[in-house]
């Protein structure tokens, strides 16, 4: 018997020695050379979500899938590092990359129980299997597994093995990596993490979803005080720091990005961007960057700027009622937070809840058991909104205005000396746009595409076509000036009725005010912003000519009326291309094009894009548009048609290197510099007077405002920057009686000029030459008689200037040259300021 039992054992041993030779010879022969190679592990690439960012660095947003924030062995708290050997592999550091002890513990429980169930997986095994191996459960994807590990760690170090570790796992909530899950639940950066939220992490590995504090924090915290514990039996915390750790409460909520700036349109037009430039795959997956042009400080002024003035708007027509009201109000903060967590905070307005409602004050909730009191100057503002042109009645006490259970909107505001404090106030209805680029080359410095993305996506700056209105007059008049007309050319402000069939009838155009002033000056037209003048002016120089003049400057060709309402702005813009046609007046007369994005760089920091923008150039060769092509010319270096050196250190729009792309000229530079001389006079004594109070002498400007006050405008600019601002509503309507391009946008464009240009010196732009001031008589625009006192020099080019009357020894001159031109009429000049024919027209 004994002799069978050994002859028994002997076979059994051969057996199981033959059996593990050929499992081995299977696992070398068969596994281990289709083996994954793990050099990619040396230079992984995550999947990183696109990033945008601001010239300055500021965060914008990300784009992508998947949020991770990969970070580095160094920088992970050595506290985090315990925390997963706690609930992952408590003996990471000492195993070869297998834990036998686990892998004997999981085939034990396959023994007893028949089932394959989770177990014996190191951080380095799983490492194997998140990287290179499908998570379908099998015994070969083990065996695998287990092989993966042991090369793993014959290459890599500990230190990188966790690194890669914890920048791939999936926490929940879209986070994948512990940089992203510490921002996702806790808005916070992996230093900042407390021992109860380090541990909270933890335990996400395990079951992402069964475990995930937002979605059910009673087994979160389960799974965080299973970690604790362990923490404290392999000696990572004391006692008494794992009792308090316990006893803290679930705190976590998801946080959306830690963006530095909210600009949520430039967001979207980058992404755009990239989409069309890079494909959907590597922009939301290779971990790009995307840096624009947008200047934080900037940006965040044209946001606040816009957002006063749509505020202020609804301020003056009046209270709309309550955004929402709630019959039956929670006992609890808890009940009131979740009451209030669909109102999300827009344009800087928190949504609250009324508690109380007193004579002439109130008791408003504010998410996070915040209590603001309002008193009577918060509230007196809300007359009830009866239409566009009407308020009801001032309310005499605060029941007028609000009710318990009331969700409204609170609004803070900032005194001069700092203090805040919170108004009334509601999302307004109206909508607006703001854009601020450089003359020089088109660099987009602000946009604001409306009061709050989140409130509406329709990005008004490039998407909404709307009339300019006024504001289009200085390039008729500039079209004009081009036809040989001057600044002081005499046009009558009088009644006029036109049987245009292209308007469908007859037209009776009106200046604003109802009135008419008779012969008017060009130049006085225009700061007072005449209609009838205007449109004279337009049927003078010619509706093809300033068709085709508008369109050399950059307007579409398709918005641009062929009737004489095109005087009074009825083409269709947006704010960006309106900016960028102003910009001409601003850069001596060249034509820019505007952008957004900088540059973007790959996730190891190489420059995939870098912008390379037309420039302004004067002492550049470019192409100059208003001279008449020519088949031959004999002193062109190149099909240009010019011959001028490149760019020297001495003052001008561009110094230094030439640029690669010399932008276009297509306004002639003297016609220019007389647009932006009129211009300064909108701003000095015309309709933009309001914006002497930025007590700046450089700023030139048009208000704009169409029929029944659809659209309210102000463009202006120095010579270094444009910005233009609109307001109006998406669905075409009046803004009300009173509501022009003065009152309704330019308190906006001056609310962000005058952060913009806080320290700068003044940026005149400069004059050419070529020109020459003359004394004249204002009503007539003839040269004045020596002894008129009300006599005021006016600007022409040499060739237009009018002649000088003779006069006695002694007398001031009628005619004073520009310094540095010379003085005389000029070939063909004109013998009375009219330009043309002289006449009135």
């Amino acid at each position: 018997m004994r002799r069978v039992l050994l002859k028994t054992f002997l076979i059994l041993t051969l057996l199981g020695v033959i059996a593990s030779a050929a499992i081995g010879a299977w696992v070398w022969f068969a596994l281990v050379p289709n083996l994954p190679d793990t050099v990619e592990l040396q230079d992984v690439r995550l999947q990183v979500p696109l990033r945008v960012y601001s010239q300055d660095g500021a965060l914008i947003s990300e784009f992508g899938e998947q949020r991770r924030i990969p970070v580095r062995y160094d920088e992970i708290p050595e506290r985090l590092v315990q925390a997963f050997l706690s609930a992952e592999d408590d003996r990471f550091f000492t195993h070869p990359g297998v834990d036998y002890q686990g892998l004997l513990r999981a085939v034990y429980t396959l023994a007893m129980t028949g089932e394959k169930k989770q177990g014996g997986s190191t951080i380095t095994m799983q490492v194997a299997r998140n990287f290179f191996l499908s998570r379908k459960k099998s015994y070969l994807r083990k065996v695998n597994e287990i092989l993966l590990a042991l090369k793993i760690e014959g290459e890599l170090s500990k230190e990188k093995i966790f690194e890669l570790y914890a920048n791939k796992i999936y926490l929940g909530q879209r986070a994948y990596g512990i940089g992203a899950a510490a921002q996702v639940y806790y808005g916070s950066d992996l230093s900042s993490l407390t021992l109860p939220q380090i541990a909270m992490i933890a335990g996400l590995p395990k079951a992402p979803s069964a475990f995930n504090p937002v979605s059910n924090p009673p087994r979160a915290k389960l799974r965080r005080n299973y970690v604790l514990g362990r923490m404290k039996t392999l000696g990572y915390i004391s006692e008494a720091e794992y009792r308090e750790a316990i006893e803290a409460p679930v705190v976590a909520r998801l946080h959306g990005p830690q963006v530095d700036l909210e600009a949520g349109y430039v967001a979207e037009m980058a992404r755009a961007w990239m989409l069309e430039r890079f494909g959907e795959q590597s922009t939301y997956t290779a971990g790009m960057k995307v840096y624009l042009s947008v200047d934080s400080r900037l940006q965040r002024a044209a946001q606040d700027g816009l957002r006063g003035a749509l505020l202020d708007y609804d301020v003056r027509h009046g209270w709309r009622g309550a955004e929402a009201h709630i019959d039956v109000l929670p006992v609890d903060d808890a009940g009131r937070d979740d009451l209030l967590v669909p109102y999300e905070r827009l344009g800087g307005l928190r949504a609250g809840l009324v508690l109380n409602v007193g004579e002439k004050d109130a008791e408003i909730y504010l998410r996070g058991g915040e209590r603001v009191g309002l008193d009577w100057n918060a509230i007196k503002w809300a007359n009830p909104y009866i239409d566009e042109n009407r308020r009801g009645a001032a309310p005499k006490t605060a029941g007028a205005v609000l009710a318990v259970g009331d969700i409204v909107r609170l609004r803070e505001l900032t005194a001069e000396d700092g203090t805040t404090s919170r108004m009334l106030a509601q999302l307004p209805v109206v909508a607006g746009a703001m854009v601020s680029v450089s003359p020089h080359d088109g660099r987009i410095n602000a946009l604001v595409g409306g009061f709050d993305f989140a409130h509406s996506k329709f990005n008004r700056v490039v998407q909404a076509q709307r009339q300019p209105g006024s504001g289009m007059k200085p390039f008729v008049y500039s079209a004009a000036l081009d036809k040989g007309m001057t600044v002081a050319t005499l046009i009558n402000d009088a009644p006029v009725v036109f049987n245009d069939p292209s308007l469908e009838g007859s037209w009776r155009p009106e200046n604003y005010s109802g009135k008419v002033f008779g012969p008017t000056r060009l130049r006085v037209a225009l700061y007072n912003s005449r209609n009838l003048v205007s449109i004279r002016v337009l049927r003078q120089a010619g509706i093809d000519h300033t068709a085709a003049y508008l369109e050399r400057i950059g307007f579409d060709p398709n918005r641009i009326p062929h009737n004489l309402s095109l005087a009074l702005g009825s083409a269709q813009v947006t704010p960006l291309e309106l900016a960028a046609a102003q910009s001409v007046w601003a850069n001596g007369g060249f034509r820019i094009e505007p952008w957004l994005v900088e540059r973007v760089e790959d996730s190891n920091g190489s420059i995939l894009y870098q912008a390379d923008p037309i420039v302004v150039c004067p002492k550049c060769d470019y192409l100059d548009l208003t001279k008449p092509a020519k088949e031959t010319d004999d002193e062109a270096d190149d099909d240009t048609g010019t011959t001028n050196p490149p760019p020297t250190d001495e003052a001008g729009i561009v110094a230094g290197p030439a640029p690669t792309r010399a932008a276009p000229r297509v306004v002639e530079a003297r016609n220019a510099y007389l647009i932006y001389d009129m211009m300064r006079d909108v701003v000095k004594r015309g309709t933009a007077r309001r914006a002497l109070e930025l007590g700046r002498d450089d700023l030139a400007g048009k208000t704009g405002t169409t029929n029944d006050q659809n659209d309210a405008w102000f463009s202006g600019y120095n010579a270094n920057m444009v910005t233009i601002a609109w307001v109006g509503f998406d669905q075409m309507g009046p803004l009300g009686r009173g509501e022009v391009g003065g009152r309704a946008a330019l308190p906006a464009w001056m609310d962000y000029m005058r952060v913009a240009l806080a320290g700068t010196p003044p940026a005149l732009v400069p004059e050419p030459p070529g020109l020459v001031r003359v004394r004249i008589d204002p009503e007539t625009g003839e040269p004045a008689d020596p002894r008129n006192p009300a006599a005021e020099f006016e600007l022409f080019r040499t060739e237009y200037a009018p002649k000088a009357r003779p006069r006695s020894i002694g007398a001031l001159p009628s005619v004073v040259p520009v310094p540095g031109v010379v003085d005389g009429d000029g070939p063909g000049a004109p013998t009375t300021p009219g330009g043309l024919d002289g006449g009135l027209f």
